[in-house]
């Protein structure tokens, strides 16, 4: 019996930080949170969520932020 097994992206999910200001280059509402989990799967069929990749990224400037890397204004508006 062949068994197929892994992991795979889930669907993407965007949401604007309105009011929060980008610490690179100072503009405000420019701030972008996305969201996109990781699924183990089964014949490709997703069973369960292992993980979520969370990251904000700037559409002025396009510098990204990761999890880690959240300003306490950023964190706030989540």
């Amino acid at each position: 019996m062949i068994l197929f097994f892994g992991t795979r992206r889930g669907k993407q999910s965007i949401r604007q930080l309105q009011n929060v200001t980008c610490p690179h280059c100072k503009q405000r509402g420019t701030l972008s949170i996305i969201s996109q989990p990781n699924y183990f799967h089964l014949f490709w069929i997703p069973l369960f969520r292992v993980q979520t990749l969370q990251f904000a990224e700037c559409s002025h400037c396009r510098r990204a932020y990761y999890k880690e890397e959240f300003s306490k204004e950023m964190r706030e508006a989540i």
